[in-house]
C-alpha cells in the first residue's frame, strides 16, 4: 500500500469536497435520476494528477456517464481552479475512474446468498 504525505491527503480532501459539489450540479443539469458520488480522490506525489473515483448508480449507465465526465474534464478542472485558487497554486490534471467496489460487494452478497 502506497503511503501518502499529509500534503497529498489535504489536497485530495479539498478536491474531493469541491468535485462532489461540481458533480452534484452537473448531475442535476445532465443526468436526471442517476446518482454520481465521489468515493475517493488520490493525488500523485508531484501533485500533478488527481485520480477521482466515482460511484455511479444505476451502474449500467456508468460507462456513458464516465465518458461524458471525461470529455468535460477540462471544464471541470477550470471550475475547480476557480474554487480552489486561494488554496492551491497549481490545480492537478483530473483523471476519472469508476469505483466498482459497490458492485463487487453486491456480487459477493449474491454469491453468499446461494
Amino acid at each position: 500500500m502506497e503511503q501518502y504525505s499529509t500534503r497529498q491527503n489535504k489536497v485530495a480532501r479539498l478536491i474531493h469536497r469541491e468535485m462532489a459539489d461540481l458533480l452534484l450540479r452537473l448531475n442535476k443539469e445532465r443526468f436526471h435520476g442517476k446518482l454520481i458520488s465521489v468515493t475517493v480522490v488520490r493525488v500523485t506525489k508531484d501533485m500533478g494528477i488527481a485520480r477521482v473515483y466515482l460511484s455511479i448508480f444505476p451502474s449500467e449507465f456508468s460507462k456513458e456517464i464516465l465518458e461524458e465526465i471525461r470529455l468535460g474534464s477540462k471544464q471541470l478542472r477550470g471550475e475547480l481552479g476557480r474554487k480552489l485558487a486561494k488554496s492551491l497554486r497549481i490545480i492537478p490534471e483530473l483523471e476519472f475512474f469508476v469505483d466498482d467496489s459497490l458492485d463487487y460487494i453486491e456480487n459477493i452478497d449474491k454469491l453468499l446468498d446461494h
